[in-house]
């Protein structure tokens, strides 16, 4: 018999220690009100393959980590910090202070994904299932930007299109 423990769920408090232990600019992902655990996996597996340093989702109205989000995450979950945070708008602005871009993602945004620079210190923000990014989220990214689309579908599911923006980021910054 064997005995595992879960993956960790990190505390708000443990940012600030994640951030003053890095050797690089920060690289994040915030997700607002992602809620499909194989969503928040896909998310996972993916921000550890771009080398994101913590994934930040809100306490309430988000996928917890559970066995389904863990198991999907392929073993990403271990090594990706999840931060929880009460307040994702408080978050946001201390990351801000702390000279961290906040880049959101949205349809309608006028800025194209490939064409915006994404090498500094970041935190790439992406919206819910179906909804999007709440309006206060919204409000505080620094800048919205699009993937362009070449089909006849208007958006992409939430973990593939964070694969294509940190991946965008990952580029950038070779």
């Amino acid at each position: 018999m064997a005995r595992v423990s879960a993956a960790r769920v990190y505390r708000e408090e443990d940012l600030e220690d994640i951030l003053d232990g890095l050797s690089e600019v920060p690289f994040l992902l915030i997700l607002d009100g992602v809620t499909d655990p194989h969503n928040l996996g896909a998310c996972l597996r993916t921000a550890d393959a771009a080398g994101i340093h913590a994934v930040i989702v809100t306490k309430d109205k988000s996928a917890s980590l559970n066995a389904t989000a863990t198991k999907v995450a392929c073993g990403a979950a271990d090594n990706v910090p999840l931060i929880q945070v009460t307040n994702l708008a408080r978050t946001m602005e201390w990351l801000k202070a702390r000279g961290i871009w906040m880049f959101g993602t949205a349809g309608e945004s006028s800025s194209n994904i490939y064409q915006s620079d994404l090498k500094g210190p970041l935190a790439l923000v992406m919206g819910a299932e179906g909804k999007g990014m709440r309006r206060l989220t919204r409000d505080l990214c620094d800048s919205l930007i699009f993937i362009p689309m070449a089909g006849s579908v208007s958006s992409l599911n939430v973990s593939v299109a964070t694969g294509v923006c940190l991946f965008e980021a990952v580029r950038q910054r070779l």
